[in-house]
C-alpha cells in the first residue's frame, strides 16, 4: 500500500493505469517498451491467467468475456493503439507534404490491417507457442496489432507503385526485426538524452527547496528498466532526496536496490552512514536536542556493522526523551543517571570493539555523555535550590537495576527459582497485564535469584524483532545476551555478524557451544520480553516460524545450561504456534503488589524519603489502586507534584485531601495507560459493559442478571474482561477491580 506521503504510482513496479482510455492506452504502450514489470503486474490485476497464458483472443474464447478489464485491454490493443499509431503516422506524412486525400485511405487500411494482424498473431501465438511465451503473449498481440497497423499504412501509401502485398510484407518484416533487437541497441542510443533529462530533474529538485513530492520519480532509473549502463548523478540525486524527504527517499532506495541501477543504492548506503554521523553531531547541544535524535536517524535498517552503533544512539535518545518526560527534577535526574551509566558502558564497548566505524562515532558518543552528565549536575543544583520533595516515582519507563525504587516481588522470584531447578527444564511464561511490572522484574531479577543463575534479558521490541532476516535477528539476539551477561560479570564470546549471512542457525548454534563453555558451572536464563512482537514478525513472514521457534525448542530440550523465560500480556494459548513448539509451559502470574509491598512503595520508596502520609491517606491510595504497581507510582507522583506547589509549612505531610486532589491529575497524566485499556484490550461491547458498571458508583457490584439484560450473548466478553483483570466476580455479580480504572470509564 502506497504511503500517503508518496505521490501515486511512484517507486513501484505495479503502477495503476490511467482511467482515461486514450491516456491509459499510451501508458500501456510505454510500459511495453520501457517497463515490462509494470506491464506484467497490470496483466495480473486484470486476470491471473494472463500471467501464464499467451493470448487475449484465446482468453476471450475460454469464456472470460465477462471480465470488463479484459475487454478494455482488448479494445486498447486492437483498436485504440492502432488508431493512435496511424494518426501519428498520418501527421508525419502530412508534415512531409503528402496531401490529406492520399493519407486517409492508407491510414484506414492500416487500422484494418492492424486489427487483422493482431488477431492472427494472437491466435498463432496461443496455438503454436503457448506457455513458452509466458507473459509476453498478450504483448505479442498488442505489438502485432500496432506493427500491423503501421505496416498497413506504409503499404497503402506506396500501393501506387509497388504491390500492396510486397510492401506490407517488407514493412512488417522491418518493424518486427527492429522490435526483436530494439532493447539491445536502444540503451546506448538513448543514453545521451537520458543524461540531459536526469540532470535537468536534479537541478530542478535542488531549486525547488526540497519541496515534496520530489521530481526524482521521473528519473529514467524508475521507468527505463532496460537501461543497463550506469546513470551518472543518480546517487547524488537519491542522496539529496533522502536527506530532505526521508519517506520518499526510503521508497526510492528500496526500489533501486533490486533494479539494474542498484549500484546507486549501494553508494548511497555508504553515504547515509556519514549523513547519520553528521545528524548525530548536530544534537551535541543539550539534552533537549539529544531527545530528538531518534526521530531523525534515517539508516536504522542498514545491514552493516554501523547498525550496531546507530542502535546505541537511537536507544539513548529514546531513553533521554523518556527521562525528560518525568514530572519532577528528581525523577529526571534518576533516569538520566541510569542512561549516563549505560552510555558510559557503551563507550567502553565501542572503544574496545573491532567495528570499522568506531573511530567515527566514538567522539560523538563521548560528547553526548558529557552533555547528559552536565545536565544531571544542573538538575541536582535546581533540586537543592528549590528544596522540593524528591519525586522518586518513575512513570512510563521500566525500572532497571540501578533504580532504588524497585520494590517486592520476592515471592515471584522464589517461584521462578523453583521452576528453574525443575529437572524437566520447562519453559516459563511470565504473564501479566500491561504496566504490571514484568519488564521491571526482568531488569531486577538478578537480585532475586541465586548468583549461579545468569539472567540474559532481551527486549524483543528492540533490535531483534526489527531485523530484516534471520542473520540480523540472531546477531541482535546474541548481542543483547552479551550485554546482559556482562552486567552480571560474565563475559561471553562475540558473534561476528558476517558469518551469520552464510548459514545463520548453524553458526548461532556453534556460538551457543562457546557460550556454554564460558558459563562454566552457571546456568543462563534467557528472558525474552514482549514475545508477542516476535510473533507479529513471524506472522508477517519476516521470520520463518519453524526456524525461529524450532531454535527455541532445541535450546530448551538439548541445552541444559539454558533456561527460557518468555514475558508478555497474553497467554501461550492465545498464540497457538508457540504452544505447539513450547510444550509444558509453566505460567508465572505477575499481578498486584502485596499490601505490605505497596505500603513500602508509598511511604518509603527510597532511602531518606522526606514526605510523610496520614494513615487515612495511605489507605485511600491502596483503595484507589488495589496495589497496582504502576497506578501506585502514578498517583503518588502526582501527590508530590501537588505538595511541591504548597507552602513549605505543610509540604511534608500528605493528607486525604491531597490524595483526592491528585486523582484528576493522575487520570490525565496516565491517559496513555487508560487509553490502552479502552482501545487495545477490549472491544466495543467490552467498553460498553465497563462504562455501564462504572456508572453505578465506587465499589458497586452489578448483578449478572442485570448485565445480561443489558448485554445479552456477552459471555465471551465477560470472560475476556475477567482475564484482563479489569473486573472481578463477586457473589452473583461483577465490579471493577481497580477504582482508578473505574474513574476513567465514568
Amino acid at each position: 500500500m502506497t504511503s500517503p506521503q508518496l505521490p501515486p504510482n511512484a517507486y513501484t513496479d505495479a503502477p495503476q493505469e490511467h482511467p482515461n482510455l486514450i491516456l491509459g492506452s499510451l501508458q500501456l504502450l510505454f510500459w511495453l517498451v520501457f517497463r515490462p514489470s509494470a506491464w506484467r503486474n497490470h496483466l495480473k490485476r486484470i486476470d491471473p491467467i494472463l500471467n501464464t497464458d499467451s493470448s487475449l483472443i484465446i482468453l476471450l474464447r475460454q469464456g472470460r468475456w465477462r471480465n470488463l478489464a479484459l475487454w478494455r485491454l482488448f479494445i486498447q490493443g486492437y483498436f485504440i493503439l492502432p488508431i493512435l499509431a496511424n494518426v501519428l503516422l498520418g501527421l508525419v506524412l502530412w508534415m512531409l507534404g503528402e496531401p490529406i486525400a492520399t493519407i486517409l485511405a492508407p491510414v484506414a487500411f492500416g487500422v484494418t490491417a492492424g486489427v487483422a494482424v493482431g488477431v492472427v498473431v494472437g491466435v498463432a501465438v496461443g496455438v503454436a507457442v503457448g506457455v513458452a511465451f509466458v507473459t509476453f503473449g498478450v504483448a505479442v498481440d498488442v505489438a502485432g496489432s500496432v506493427a500491423g497497423s503501421v505496416a498497413g499504412s506504409v503499404a497503402g501509401s506506396v500501393a501506387g507503385s509497388i504491390a500492396i502485398g510486397v510492401a506490407f510484407g517488407m514493412a512488417f518484416g522491418l518493424a518486427f526485426g527492429i522490435g526483436v533487437t530494439f532493447n539491445s541497441w536502444r540503451p546506448i542510443l538513448y543514453f545521451p538524452f537520458l543524461l540531459v533529462w536526469n540532470y535537468f530533474l536534479y537541478r530542478l529538485d535542488k531549486g525547488r527547496n526540497s519541496k515534496s513530492p520530489c521530481l526524482l520519480r521521473f528519473h529514467s532509473a524508475f521507468w527505463d528498466e532496460w537501461q543497463c549502463l550506469h546513470l551518472p548523478g543518480l546517487d547524488k540525486h537519491l542522496f539529496f532526496v533522502i536527506e530532505h524527504n526521508p519517506v520518499e527517499g526510503k521508497a526510492a532506495l528500496k526500489y533501486l536496490s533490486t533494479s539494474r541501477q542498484r549500484w546507486a543504492a549501494q553508494a548511497v548506503q555508504a553515504a547515509k552512514i556519514e549523513l547519520n554521523a553528521r545528524i548525530l553531531e548536530r544534537y551535541i547541544v543539550d539534552v533537549e536536542a539529544i531527545r530528538q535524535a531518534h526521530r531523525n536517524l534515517i539508516s536504522s535498517e542498514l545491514d552493516s556493522p554501523v547498525s550496531t552503533l546507530l542502535n546505541i544512539f537511537n536507544e539513548i535518545s529514546e531513553d533521554v526523551d523518556a527521562a525528560l518526560n518525568q514530572r519532577s527534577f528528581y525523577s529526571q535526574s534518576q533516569v538520566l543517571s541510569a542512561v549516563a551509566e549505560r552510555l558510559d558502558a557503551n563507550l567502553r564497548e565501542i572503544n574496545s570493539s573491532q567495528n570499522e566505524y568506531s573511530s567515527r562515532f566514538y567522539p560523538i558518543a563521548q560528547s553526548w555523555l558529557n552533555v547528559i552528565t552536565n545536565h544531571i549536575d544542573e538538575l541536582v543544583k535546581i533540586i537543592e535550590l528549590q528544596q522540593e520533595i524528591d519525586n522518586p516515582y518513575i512513570i512510563g519507563v521500566p525500572l532497571n537495576e540501578q533504580l532504588e525504587i524497585f520494590t517486592g516481588r520476592t515471592s515471584i522470584g522464589l517461584r521462578i527459582e523453583q521452576l528453574l531447578r525443575d529437572r524437566r527444564r520447562p519453559p516459563l511464561l511470565l504473564y501479566g497485564q500491561r504496566r504490571m511490572g514484568k519488564t521491571s522484574l526482568l531488569n531486577n531479577i538478578g537480585k532475586l535469584l541465586p548468583s549461579n543463575i545468569i539472567p540474559m534479558f532481551v527486549d524483543l521490541q528492540g533490535a531483534p524483532s526489527s531485523a530484516s532476516d534471520h542473520a540480523g535477528f540472531l546477531y541482535n539476539l546474541a548481542r543483547e545476551m552479551e550485554k546482559s551477561a556482562k552486567k552480571q560479570g560474565v563475559t561471553l564470546p562475540s558473534l561476528v555478524r558476517e558469518v551469520l549471512k552464510v548459514d545463520p542457525f548453524t553458526y548461532f548454534y556453534e556460538w551457543l557451544d562457546k557460550v556454554e563453555q564460558a558459563l562454566e558451572q552457571n546456568t543462563a536464563l534467557l528472558a525474552l520480553d514482549e514475545f508477542e512482537v516476535l510473533d507479529n514478525a513471524i506472522a508477517k513472514g519476516r521470520f520463518d516460524e519453524q526456524d525461529v521457534l524450532g531454535m527455541l525448542r532445541h535450546l530448551i530440550q538439548h541445552r541444559p545450561r539454558f533456561k527460557v523465560l518468555l514475558a508478555g500480556s497474553h497467554t501461550i494459548e492465545e498464540y497457538q504456534r508457540w504452544a505447539s513448539y513450547l510444550i509444558n509451559v509453566q505460567v508465572v502470574h505477575i499481578s498486584y503488589l502485596k499490601e505490605a509491598e505497596a505500603r513500602q512503595l508509598i511511604e518509603r520508596p527510597v532511602k531518606d524519603f522526606t514526605l510523610r502520609y496520614e494513615p487515612n491517606a495511605v489507605e485511600r491510595v491502596l483503595q484507589l489502586t488495589r496495589c497496582h504497581p504502576f497506578l501506585v507510582q502514578l498517583i503518588c507522583a502526582e501527590i508530590i507534584v501537588l505538595k511541591n506547589e504548597q507552602d513549605p509549612s505543610i509540604r511534608r505531610l500528605a493528607t486525604l485531601a491531597d490524595v483526592e486532589a491528585a486523582i484528576p491529575e493522575a487520570l490525565q497524566s496516565g491517559g496513555f495507560f487508560f487509553a490502552d485499556i479502552q482501545n487495545n484490550q477490549v472491544d466495543a461491547t467490552g467498553q460498553a459493559i465497563l462504562r455501564f458498571i462504572a456508572a453505578q458508583g465506587e465499589g458497586t457490584i452489578v448483578s449478572r442478571q442485570t448485565l445480561l439484560q443489558q448485554f445479552p450473548d456477552a459471555d465471551i466478553t465477560f470472560h475476556l474482561l475477567l482475564q484482563r483483570e479489569l473486573i472481578e466476580e463477586v457473589d452473583d455479580g461483577y465490579r471493577f477491580q481497580v477504582e482508578l480504572i473505574r474513574r476513567w470509564f465514568v
